[in-house]
């Protein structure tokens, strides 16, 4: 009786959440600001298309789900990922994950974008005055999960998100929740998942290049210092349902099936198919798609996703190596490499 009531209330939560985020799409599509909370991490998320709501695990899966925390296969891991990102944008993520036993599993996450120096331009010096600055966005999180029982998994992330661009920058709060339902229905490897991301107050950009001397047109003083004001900016929230099959051909072959409907604020409908097989747990081949219903073909740079991932005890250490490759329209592709180890 306590698991139904538990599951109604998320169920309530999860439609409450859709009414927010679905408001605030429709002509405010594409307006929402720290964009960077949405570039997928992992190698094995990243190759599944980011269907793997249900079955992500452990540090991998804290970015896709934040209970997923608490179903890592190992009590500590730590986790590295690099990703050749659009625009020749890197993005660096690295993650620690532990279960603390009659607590639950905490997870410290840091995710950094590098792109190269931008001119500074000028009204008088349009093509630049001969200086530089480069961007920083940064992404901390802290993730709490817990098993509630052998199917419940809850989950959440608070994320710290700061951007600078040269002498203004802005910072504020992410929040994700995700819960995961394993066997529903008591139906062996059928699994359910929802996650509420990005959830949060409105952020602004504020500094001294906002100041600049002017003369009002109509008064009679000197020029004086003036500050623009910056519009503030939604953060990105999405809603994100998905429903997965583990499907166990024999002791050694199984097939992972996944799919993901996502709602957002700022963009259109998504869907999401992903696959993995696997190979005693030893090898794994991954593909997937992503696709929308209701927003015009261009909009949508990620097409087909496909990695390859091999896991493999070193005695008490466990070593993963993860890639993943997607397609991407009008920039090349991105390609993905995790590293993790777990004892």
């Amino acid at each position: 009786m306590k698991k139904i009531k538990f599951i109604c209330i998320l169920l309530l939560l999860g439609l409450v959440a859709q009414g927010v985020v679905y408001a605030g799409g429709g002509n405010r599509n594409g307006t929402a600001g720290a964009t960077e909370l949405l570039i997928p991490v992992g190698a094995r998320g990243v190759a599944m298309s980011g269907a793997n709501l249900t079955h992500a695990s452990g540090v991998e899966g804290m970015f896709w789900n934040p209970a997923a925390l608490s179903r890592s296969d190992y009590n500590t891991t730590v986790m590295f990922s690099q990703m050749s990102y659009i625009a020749d944008i890197g993005v660096s993520y690295a993650a620690f994950g532990t279960n603390i036993e009659g607590l639950g599993s905490i997870g410290l996450s840091l995710k950094t974008l590098s792109m190269d120096e931008i001119a500074i331009t000028t009204v008088d010096k349009p093509d630049g005055n001969g200086q530089f600055f480069k961007p920083q966005f940064v992404t901390i999180g802290f993730t709490y999960a817990r098993l509630l029982s052998d199917r419940i998994s809850v989950g959440a992330t608070v994320n710290y998100v700061s951007e600078k661009l040269d002498l203004v920058s802005a910072s504020g709060l992410a929040f994700n929740l995700g819960v995961t339902y394993k066997n529903l229905g008591n139906i062996n490897g059928l699994s359910f998942a929802m996650a509420i991301k990005n959830l949060g107050p409105q952020m602004q950009f504020d500094g001294t290049s906002l100041y600049h001397t002017a003369t009002a047109s109509d008064l009679e003083r000197s020029s004086n210092l003036y500050k623009i004001e910056t519009a503030s900016f939604e953060l990105p929230s999405t809603l994100e349902l998905g429903l997965g099959y583990d499907l166990k051909i024999n002791a050694q072959n199984s097939l992972i099936v996944n799919a993901v409907f996502q709602n957002s604020n700022f963009y259109g409908d998504e869907y999401r198919a992903g696959l993995e097989y696997s190979y005693n747990n030893m090898f794994f081949v991954r593909a997937g798609y992503s696709g929308m219903e209701t927003m015009p073909e261009d909009s949508q740079i990620a097409g087909l996703t496909a990695g390859a991932g091999i896991n493999y005890d070193l005695g008490g250490l466990a070593f993963k190596f993860d890639y993943a490759y997607r397609d991407v329209k009008f920039f090349s592709a991105n390609h993905v490499f995790t590293l993790q180890f777990g004892f």
